[in-house]
């Protein structure tokens, strides 16, 4: 698939071969995804759309080494990923991957503060250093005032950029985020994505699922997803329709 991007010196991130992703329901096998391929360039800032049941979920999945496909090849960094263990996949996202949810998916009884951190108890750092570097990246999105308030007390959009220091603080590379405006009003849209191009402006790669076509056209590279293929290919303010 082409890169309209004009990243295409840069090193590949992620390249998708014939990816495939199949379900059994009853006797009868069905194509989630259908033969992707895709090309995703260091520092890319991509958007995947497309109706409910299109496979943009399936293939979000995918590239964030939650699932792995049922055929086919995913090379991220240029390492075979399709058929890792999960504990190895697991591994590789916490390495290389930092995620942010729709609905926050923070702990609700700790702070801010230890819910960044969290990811860092995964990867055996010091208490001190997690909270060091929890309080560096709640200070980076502009909360660093809010550290010791735990989540009900907190709007949505600070939630949100909670949810993105927690994605930022393993340092990771890549950026995964799925529908991250979708329960936030226009003020908290326009600052969260704001975070993203900024982000972005540091050498990030950034891929995010959004079904508004207005937060699509934010991203320099748009993906319409039908049927379990990419069906188009944008650059950065087509405002697609996905219905």
């Amino acid at each position: 698939m082409n890169n309209k991007t004009g990243n295409t010196g840069k090193p590949t991130t992620i390249q998708l071969t014939g990816i495939k992703k199949l379900y059994k329901i009853g006797k009868e096998e069905v194509a989630a995804l259908n033969g992707i391929d895709l090309i995703i360039k260091e520092g890319e800032f991509a958007a995947l759309m497309g109706p409910s049941g299109s496979g943009k979920s399936t293939l979000m999945n995918i590239l964030g080494c939650l699932d792995r496909p049922t055929l086919g090849s995913y090379k991220l960094d240029g390492e075979e990923v399709a058929h890792l263990s999960d504990d190895q996949l697991a591994v590789t996202r916490n390495k290389k991957i930092g995620f942010v949810f729709q609905n926050f998916n923070l702990l609700s009884r700790i702070s801010a503060l230890e819910n960044v951190a969290l990811p860092l108890v995964y990867a055996g750092v010091s208490r001190r250093e997690r909270l060091e570097k929890a309080m560096h990246y709640l200070e980076a999105v502009g909360l660093g005032d809010r550290a010791d308030h735990q989540p009900n007390e907190l709007s949505g959009g600070q939630r949100q950029r909670v949810a993105i220091a927690r994605a930022l603080v393993n340092d990771p590379h890549i950026i995964m985020a799925d529908e991250p405006t979708g329960n936030l009003d226009t003020k908290s849209t326009k600052e969260i994505m704001e975070i993203f191009e900024n982000m972005h402006g540091k050498g990030r790669t950034i891929i995010l699922v959004t079904h508004e076509p207005e937060i699509a056209a934010c991203a320099g590279r748009q993906l319409l997803v039908r049927d379990g293929v990419i069906t188009r290919d944008e650059g950065k303010g087509v405002v697609m329709d996905v219905v």
